[in-house]
């Protein structure tokens, strides 16, 4: 079994970060969205990998690199165009060839990994094994319906849904998966979907099983969803401490202090992860926050966010939460300053802070 792995997406809904950054290597919990679906993949036995890019393909190559961290092979896939996922399986048959794979959006997190779809897949071998998720807001994914629990009919972002079952970021599927994808033809956004190859499977007689996941699962294509994965996976922490705390400071519940990183006269809430180099000096961090490398936080109060290498956070006099804030930003407090605050910030980015 091969494994696809999509990293060329836009990120427009989560612009301005994705102006200068792969919306696929934003950490959340510190670590690249795009390195969870690497390492679900490998702990489930599949080490060849196609990778997907677009135009931030240099930077998903410099991160992945070869794979071999892993334990992996990469090879890089261009699209020729966003044209949608089915167009993206069709680009990577010549690499895919007539063996089964694996398709995972580089952008979902799947914490429990996918360990046991891939031992079902291989068991039972359907033409296509789909992950499905309830969810409260199913307009905003492909939905399927089931009838006795087989798949009935299958829609992309459908305006009326019939069913709260999300399609969850990964599929299963055998090459006949490539005989659906020449069958089908461009949506009115035009785009090869992938919801329209399953159901041409479904329609010519391909067995295509369901399996409705029990855990938790991310699309972190949003702010608030990459905000939730964030909290999500920092609950899941062991607390470590290999940076310095002084005396005058509480570290309180679980929180990771990572190598280098100074807590001086501050208290830190877990779940929290504080980067490497980062310093908190008199302030408030969490809890659900992630902390990157080389971070200032100076006299000012921060919880359920994610702050992006090399920012500072100055003086700022009312807490900031539900934030992501790039990389390089810088935060101060000038002399006017409204009750509340909530951040977007691109990389580079400075604000000042009315008081």
């Amino acid at each position: 079994m091969k494994a696809l792995v999509l990293s060329g997406g836009r990120g427009t809904r989560l612009r301005p970060i994705t102006h200068t950054s792969a919306k696929q290597l934003v950490p959340v919990a510190n670590k690249p969205i795009l390195f969870y679906a690497l390492e679900g993949i490998v702990a489930a036995g599949v080490t060849d990998i196609g990778m997907i890019v677009g135009d931030t393909e240099d930077e998903i190559r410099a991160a992945v690199q070869d794979g071999s961290r892993w334990g992996a092979h990469v090879t890089y896939i261009r699209q020729s165009a966003p044209l949608g996922l089915a167009h993206a399986v069709k680009e990577a048959e010549p690499f895919l060839k007539d063996e089964p794979f694996v398709m995972y959006l580089g952008d979902n997190v799947v914490p429990d990994g996918i360990t046991g779809f891939v031992t079902r897949f291989n068991e039972s071998r359907p033409d296509a094994l789909i992950l499905l998720s309830r969810v409260p807001s199913p307009e905003r994914f492909g939905v399927a319906e089931l009838r006795d629990g087989q798949v009935i009919r299958l829609q992309e972002k459908p305006a009326n849904p019939t069913s709260d079952l999300a399609l969850v970021g990964v599929y299963l599927f055998t090459p006949r998966i490539f005989e659906a994808v020449r069958g089908i033809k461009p949506s009115a956004r035009n785009e090869l979907e992938i919801t329209d190859a399953i159901q041409w499977l479904v329609d010519h007689g391909s067995r295509v099983e369901p399996h409705i996941i029990q855990g938790w699962w991310k699309d972190t294509g949003r702010l608030e969803d990459m905000l939730d994965a964030n909290r999500l996976l920092l609950d899941n922490l062991s607390p470590s401490c290999a940076g310095t705390v002084n005396e005058g400071s509480r570290i309180i519940g679980k929180v990771v202090i990572e190598a280098g990183a100074e807590i001086v006269d501050s208290t830190v809430r877990g779940p929290a992860i504080i980067g490497e180099r980062s310093r908190i000096l008199n302030s408030y961090v969490g809890p659900f926050t992630s902390i990157h490398h080389g971070v200032e936080i100076r006299n000012s109060e921060l919880e359920h966010s994610i702050v992006l290498e090399n920012s500072k956070i100055l003086d700022v006099s009312v807490r900031i939460e539900d934030s992501l804030i790039g990389k390089d930003v810088v935060v101060r407090r000038t002399t006017r300053m409204p009750k509340a605050l909530r951040f977007m910030l691109g990389d580079h980015s400075e604000v000042e802070l009315a008081t």
